[in-house]
């Protein structure tokens, strides 16, 4: 019998690609093959086709078949904050006195290396559980936080976008603070040391406009001007009352979003979290300069914030992202995130099809975060990440599952009612980091 080809393996199971955004062009840009297959080599997909093709023309490959398990390309959190993991599920009134009494205590203590990377090595551990392998996090203002982050990734071959958070206005705690020029030069110490390193992505980081002085805030546009290649990630209206407390800090401005418009922090390749109560000059704005809104829906939901209006602002085709927000947000899981998305969006009368969930979760948080020909999707000359998903994790979700008509129906019950235990395999970077059993 021929030895089997080197660092080659083909996964069997139902296979689902992206030709396009289903929530514009609906399941005309989905593909489902029930008998698909894909040919991993060399960290990255070589091909996808049908089972019986693929085995037929690579009789020596190693073959991993999954069944009727569900084959899609793994998660992308778009925006979280590692440093919160032991804060997730806390209780709290609004996003003010949730930061107060939780969030910076916390985030105090990330100045320890040590700890900084505790918490990196479990939160990376926790999320790829759940099948999330491409994540885009808030560190604290410590640049040993970075490192940690980057270092625990760049150890599990992960693909990460990350950034020091930035804040020096007096309404952050006092050992929460650095300065616009400290923020200027740590933020660019660590472009030059991580930035495109492997599968290592920075994010300019000025955690949102009441946090950061004027001098803060355009010492970052120039640093995104000198780096035009790197993300900016930021929080945008997430909630009503934060509004009219930025509208107290920057009287000038003419709306939230303008308060990183007049200081260089919009344009392309900015992320925009939560994003609920735009006015429609912002939304304009958001869409003539191809910036990318995040969605977190259990972290609206948790907190109170507001209900995300996706049919509209997918409808005036801005890049929209899904996020847990952990901590903020109350699960790790992207399942869970997808059920909250639909349960928001059920609340605005427009209903989200599984294709459109699975979408967002994948490819659409991989285009917003300019990352569509690397993560996102399963096709040839993309980074080897995927998810396996058991379609009849529990009794709960078998018992509706056996009565599907299609996939979509099949799937559905994973997404609403689905954890931990669905994810019956992760690949990443074309190696597999989990298996049912583990």
């Amino acid at each position: 019998m021929p030895n089997p080809t080197p660092d080659a393996v083909l996964l069997i199971g139902q296979t689902l690609q992206f030709s396009g955004d289903p929530l514009v062009e609906g399941l005309s840009a989905v593909r489902h093959n029930s008998t698909g297959a894909v040919l991993i080599r060399g960290g990255h997909i070589a091909e996808v086709g049908d089972a019986t093709s693929l085995r037929a023309a690579h009789p020596t490959v190693r073959v991993q078949d999954y069944g009727d398990h569900l084959i899609v390309a793994g998660f992308v959190d778009a925006h979280v904050h590692y440093p919160q993991t032991a804060i997730i599920a806390s209780w709290g009134k609004r996003l003010i006195d949730w930061l107060n009494t939780y969030t910076f205590p916390e985030e105090m203590r990330f100045a320890d290396r040590v700890y900084a990377d505790e918490v990196a090595a479990r939160y990376l551990d926790l999320t790829l559980n759940h099948g999330t392998t491409t994540i885009a996090s808030y560190c604290t203002i410590h640049p040993e936080s970075v490192d940690a982050l980057f270092a625990a990734a760049q150890a599990r071959g992960q693909r990460v976008v990350a950034g020091k958070t930035c804040m020096d206005r007096d309404t952050a705690p006092g050992a929460l603070r650095d300065t616009a020029l400290s923020a200027y030069d740590d933020s660019k110490a660590l472009i030059e040391r991580w930035h495109g390193v492997e599968r290592l992505s920075y994010a300019i980081t000025p955690r949102f406009s009441p946090t950061s002085t004027p001098d803060q805030l355009r010492a970052l546009g120039t640093l995104w001007d000198e780096h035009p290649d790197v993300l900016m990630q930021t929080h945008l209206s997430e909630q009503v009352d934060e509004i009219e407390w930025v509208k107290s800090l920057y009287p000038k401005a003419r709306d939230y979003l303008d308060t990183y418009e007049a200081y260089g922090l919009l344009g392309k390749g900015g992320l925009y979290g939560h994003a609920i109560h735009l006015e429609q000059r912002e939304k304009d704005r958001l869409k003539e300069t191809d910036a990318s809104l995040i969605h977190c829906p259990t972290s609206n939901t948790f907190i109170g914030s507001g209900l995300f209006d996706m049919a509209g602002l997918s409808a005036e085709g801005l890049r929209i992202g899904l996020a847990t927000d952990t901590g903020g947000g109350s699960s790790f899981s992207m399942l869970r995130t997808m059920a909250s998305a639909y349960e928001v969006a059920q609340l605005r009368h427009h209903p989200l099809h599984a294709a459109e969930l699975i979408y967002l979760a994948t490819a659409g948080s991989a285009r917003a975060l300019r990352m569509e020909d690397k993560v996102g999707n399963i096709t040839p000359g993309m980074e080897a990440d995927l998810v396996v998903l058991d379609l009849h994790s529990t009794p709960d979700i078998t018992q509706r599952a056996d009565r599907a008509d299609d996939i979509w129906e099949a799937l559905f019950p994973t997404l609403m009612m689905g954890d931990d235990r669905a994810i019956a395999a992760v690949w990443m970077n074309g190696t597999c980091r989990k298996e049912a059993s583990d």
